[in-house]
């Protein structure tokens, strides 16, 4: 019996697919399988654009979808573009026939197979295959093959639905490529919803009580502020002992001082002792372009802080949205600096009480900050970091050698005498260059030398060796400074003389070094003028030697200028002029910035101002050269010494000037600090000359 397997022109892929082999089926199965797998993940990865994260899990998954995915449609394509390679090439090399000698095979039972491709015709026999073309209307009803006795198999194939898929595929392409656009820009639309949903909210940092390493151990000197700190301490510890009596802790606590003093490792200190977290933020992150963004920062920042109290709140230079309101720089009530303000000002002491959450913050411009921010119920406790003393110098530098090798016989005494006028930070600048010459010079530890150089180098500039002067100009610094030491060493009241050098050290050609014996915090007028007639011999020594003068002084007439000038406009010491401020002092944009004044006294005021300057600098000038031409010969024997060496030690100096001996280079023997990691070290005490 004749069969038939006639493919009806559908054109649907799933009929085309059902028209393949079983093992289609399965590619059918797994293909429909891995399409609804990816699917199903590209819309899970959509739906979480804006969680904060993906799952490692969901993302390895999605991942294997996708290579699943292309793999099988790879080997759908391989299957169904080619499903018969041996057919193919059996009928490759049939032999061509007319159709006539293919109708009379059919009769005679000659042929076991005839297949029909479009207008090819393959009949098959037990040794080969023919072929031959029939016309496109012909059909087998009419070719004759239809007999229903014959058992010759006639099977008419429809090419063109078996290559479907080859012309479905890159519309199929489009549409996937369409598809995970729209995906892809869904996803966008989502991760930006996301980042304009959380642009108004906080971005502090946060340490929790394990993080916060810091405790006031490690912070030395300071201490007054830290006895001021320790009641917040105790508060966050134990509120119900302050509570139960009817006290109130401050809400805010204020810490001003010059850069570089400490303020925010006393704040993380103050966290790390009462181990409650630790919000940081600085002042600056809460402004930005858009109005009511830094309103909405800190309401989520004051929100959050609620929900993990008792806890700190700690905000960095906080000068930035604090500044007093309504002035020059800022717009009406809808100023975005202004309402952040007032949320702050709202936040610390508004309708809502007892949230156990204090405040810090940190600034060195209290004089720009609103006065609603400075009102008790606020920021109600100042507390303020100055320069450390003598003492706190030397627990500071303590503090920063514990991490750090040091040789034995290291006196920081003597480094903290040294380094007058130096913040916390400076001097851990200070070691941290002293480890770091250490290493350079190949030594088993830091060393007295490395430390005094690495103090000179923050404190008066590193040396600039390459700088060759002339033999000339060399001359003439060495004289200038010569000059400065001896007429700084014999006024009473100057400060003590430590070093002279004509080694370049940033823009000066050379510098003479006076240290105080101790700190102070008052000057009288003597010294004053001794300072005036310490600047001028500089000056003064080039007039004697050279007689001629240069641009070196410069900087030495507009200090002493400066310091003649201030004590008849800000210091009252000057008769005629009396006992009066002229002039109007600036508000200062930090601490220790002097911005001038403004001048509210009358040209007369002015014309006896000037000659109280010029008679000052003028009498301490005669003055400095006075000293000079009685010692002239020891500055020329100095200035000999001192060219040929390039640096000279106040030992030295005295053993010339005033024929003192030179003390031998002994290490000071000190009692070593338990808490300082000390080691041996191969330098002697020779070792130690520059």
């Amino acid at each position: 019996m004749t069969r038939f397997c006639i493919e009806g022109r559908t054109g649907v892929l799933r009929d085309v697919l059902l028209s393949q082999s079983k093992d289609h089926h399965d590619v059918l199965r797994f293909f429909m399988k891995a399409l609804r797998d990816l699917s199903r993940n590209l819309r899970y990865s959509s739906s979480i654009a804006t969680a904060p994260r993906r799952p490692q899990g969901n993302r390895q998954q999605w991942v294997l979808s996708v290579i699943l995915f292309v793999s099988l449609l790879t080997l759908s394509f391989y299957y169904i573009s080619a499903p018969q390679r041996e057919d193919e090439k059996k009928y490759a090399d049939a032999k061509v026939v007319p159709i006539s000698t293919i109708t009379e095979g059919y009769k005679s039972l000659k042929f076991q197979k005839i297949v029909i491709r479009d207008n090819t015709v393959f009949a098959e026999t037990a040794t080969g295959a023919v072929q031959s073309y029939k016309e496109g209307l012909d059909t087998v009803s009419q070719l004759g093959w239809n007999d229903p006795t014959n058992a010759t198999i006639v099977v008419v194939e429809n090419r063109e639905a078996t290559n479907m898929f080859l012309s479905v595929l890159p519309d199929l392409i489009l549409f996937m490529i369409i598809i995970g656009g729209i995906i892809w820009v869904f996803r966008g639309i989502a991760r930006s919803q996301s980042s304009a949903m959380s642009f108004g909210k906080s971005r502090a940092r946060v340490a929790d009580a394990k993080q916060v390493k810091t405790r006031f151990k490690d912070v030395a000197g300071s201490d007054e502020a830290k006895e001021e700190l320790v009641e917040v301490v105790d508060f966050l510890k134990f509120p119900k002992k302050y509570l139960n009596i009817g006290a109130k802790i401050p809400k805010g606590v204020l810490l001003v001082g010059p850069p570089g003093t400490g303020k925010t490792l006393m704040a993380r200190a103050v966290a790390g002792e009462a181990g409650v977290p630790f919000f940081s933020i600085a002042g600056s992150e809460f402004v930005e372009m858009f109005v009511g963004v830094g309103a909405s920062r800190v309401r989520d920042l004051f929100i959050k802080a609620k929900r993990n109290a008792p806890c700190i709140i700690f905000i960095d230079e906080i000068d930035a949205v604090g500044r007093q309101r309504g002035g020059a720089g800022f717009g009406g009530g809808h100023d975005e600096r202004e309402q952040t303000l007032n949320q702050i000002l709202t936040e610390m002491d508004g309708f809502e009480q007892g949230t156990n959450v204090i405040v810090m913050a940190a600034t060195n411009r209290p004089d720009v900050l609103d006065a609603a921010l400075l009102r008790p119920g606020r920021f109600d406790r100042h507390v303020f970091l100055d320069n450390p003393d003598l003492e706190a110098r030397e627990q500071i530098l303590k503090v920063h050698a514990r991490n750090k090798k040091i040789v034995k016989g290291i006196n920081l005494s003597v480094i903290a005498k040294q380094s007058v006028g130096l913040t916390g930070a400076d001097l851990e600048n200070v070691m941290n260059e002293a480890a770091i010459f250490a290493a350079k010079r190949g030594h088993a530890g830091i060393n007295q030398k490395d430390i005094v150089d690495a103090l000179e180098k923050v404190t008066i500039g590193p040396e600039r060796k390459s700088r060759k002067l002339q033999q000339h100009e060399k001359e003439i610094t060495a004289y200038h400074e010569l000059g400065h030491a001896i007429v700084g060493h014999l006024c009473k009241e100057s400060d003590k003389l430590h070093k002279i050098s004509i080694v370049s050290r940033g823009s000066a050609l050379g510098i003479t070094w006076f240290l105080p014996d101790e700190d102070t915090y008052t000057t009288s007028k003597q010294k004053f003028l001794d300072q005036i007639c310490g600047l001028l011999g500089g000056r003064a020594a080039e007039q004697l030697i050279f007689k001629d003068s240069t641009t070196g002084a410069s900087n030495d007439i507009e200090r002493a200028s400066q310091i003649a000038r201030n004590m008849a406009t800000r210091y009252g010491m000057d008769d005629e002029l009396g006992l009066v401020t002229y002039g109007e002092k600036q508000s200062s944009a930090s601490l220790g910035a002097d911005l001038g004044h403004a001048r509210n006294y009358s040209e007369e005021s002015a014309r006896k101002i000037d000659q109280f300057v010029r008679e000052t600098i003028t009498a301490q000038y005669k003055r400095a050269e006075a000293f000079l031409r009685h010692h002239e010969k020891k500055l020329h024997e100095l200035a000999i010494i001192l060219l040929k060496d390039e640096t000279m030690s106040v030992e030295e100096f005295l053993a010339i000037f005033e024929g003192k001996p030179v003390p031998p280079k002994k290490v000071k023997k000190v009692v070593e600090d338990e808490e300082l990691n000390v080691v041996e070290d191969e330098t002697t005490a020779n070792d130690q000359k520059d």
